[in-house]
């Protein structure tokens, strides 16, 4: 195996780099966005309760992202290849698993391995993607983010089709193969990023602040003003996430179908689709923007834009056309959080950090995944999923505003020399307007 500091002249492209690693991420993403096929089918077989069902994607998605900051201190020490390796066994084994559990005890424990897999890949592909392009950021951060998204809009009708044809276990099996040996063999192709590489752009409104330690990062109140809008914002995707099938249920539209260039396919199945791709596509989109018009503006944009369609999901989701819309804009005004904060992580925290740092962001998506379980207790509480969409429509406005009145007036004095510790330890600031 080759040296992770070096290889061929191709393979140390970072172009070539952020390809292997965005198929990474485009390989595991049916971990999280393909999870909502398989609610139903299970609950139907087992007659498990979706409440502990659902308990299974929150241990998923909370240890992916608490476990991040470790995954990031490896990475940034000794490289992305072999944490990468690890997470697409882990990943792998994860989905085998959940094709033999019988008991709900087995499939907690699938999830715990799987999101050991998925902070692995995803958490080490993000935070190298932002060492290798330190100048486009939120373009890097978007693409990784992007793979994430669109993998699961290419696979989703395929592996409904499997569940419908051979089963649910038929189709954990054959997809969990399937993505544990590719991922397994890309990370073979990674390698760390040299130092020459850490570059800085010269135009946009990019803000570079110094370089923080994650132990110096988590000591900053910006971090957790940060940290509060990624939950806020986090929320309501990730419920949609992981209740689309349910939500439909609830709103008598789980069995319809939908007519699309002459073909006729199931709702739930088709809005998978579409979603993911809406998902993926608004990532790198984001972060570009965001590269242009500053980080908070773009989240005011997309945040106020996700609460709308929430409210429109709410008011009109029972017609199944109107489903369809919303639960794609919900995702394509949800999905650029996956490149808007590491983005913004980077500016603020530096990038020798970056993978660490940002993975101590990210735990913020794993603390958002508990109020999964929690909205099924708001629904049975209510009776519909009314109350629980207009509560993250709020929750959604609050977080675009945030963004913008609170963080981004708090990262403005963050870069000025007096407010610098660093700076009286003789590091640079360097502002790009």
């Amino acid at each position: 195996m080759m040296p992770e500091h070096a290889g061929s002249s191709s393979l140390e492209n970072r172009w070539v780099q952020l390809a292997i690693m965005v198929l990474s991420t485009v390989t595991l993403s049916n971990m999280q966005y393909g999870w909502t096929l398989f609610v139903n089918p299970m609950r139907n077989e087992t007659h498990w309760e979706t409440v502990g069902i659902q308990l299974a994607f929150s241990i998923l998605i909370f240890l992916n992202t608490w476990l991040a900051p470790l995954e990031g201190w490896v990475a940034d020490r000794y490289g992305p290849r072999l944490v990468v390796m690890l997470g697409g066994l882990a990943a792998g084994t994860s989905w085998v698993m959940n094709s033999r559990a019988h008991s709900l005890q087995t499939l907690y424990v699938a999830a715990a391995i799987g999101g050991l897999g998925i902070g692995c890949v995803f958490g080490t592909c993000m935070g190298t993607a932002l060492k290798w392009f330190p100048e486009r950021r939120g373009f890097a951060s978007g693409m990784i983010a992007a793979g994430y998204g669109l993998g699961a809009a290419i696979t989703a009708i395929p592996a409904s089709r499997m569940i419908l044809v051979s089963g649910y276990r038929h189709t954990f099996f054959f997809f969990g193969l399937l993505q544990g040996v590719s991922i397994f063999c890309l990370g073979a192709f990674l390698i760390k990023p040299a130092v020459s590489v850490h570059r800085l752009s010269s135009t946009g409104r990019i803000r570079q602040g110094q370089e923080f330690t994650p132990s110096q990062t988590v000591q900053t109140k910006v971090f957790w003003m940060i940290y509060l809008v990624y939950l806020m914002i986090g929320s309501g995707g990730m419920i949609v996430t992981a209740q689309l099938g349910p939500i439909a249920r609830d709103f008598g539209v789980e069995k319809q179908t939908i007519a699309l260039l002459g073909l006729s396919m199931p709702l739930v199945a088709l809005a998978v689709s579409i979603d993911n791709l809406a998902n993926g596509l608004t990532r790198p989109f984001s972060g570009f923007l965001s590269d242009k018009i500053g980080r908070e503006n773009t989240m005011l944009l997309m945040f106020c834009s996700e609460g709308v369609a929430f409210l429109g999901m709410a008011a009109l989701g029972r017609q199944p056309l109107a489903f369809l819309v919303f639960a794609a804009l919900i995702f394509l005004f949800w999905g650029e959080i996956f490149s808007l904060f590491p983005a913004i992580c980077g500016d603020t925290f530096g990038v020798k950090n970056a993978t660490a740092n940002n993975g101590l962001l990210y735990t913020a998506k794993g603390t958002s995944a508990l109020v999964v379980p929690l909205a099924n207790l708001l629904v049975a509480a209510t009776g519909t999923w009314t109350a629980v969409l207009l509560l993250m429509a709020v929750s959604s406005l609050g977080a675009g505003l945030l963004a913008k009145l609170v963080v981004d007036p708090m990262r403005r004095r963050m870069f000025t020399p007096e407010a610098s510790p660093v700076k009286r330890a003789g590091a640079i600031i360097t502002e790009v307007i």
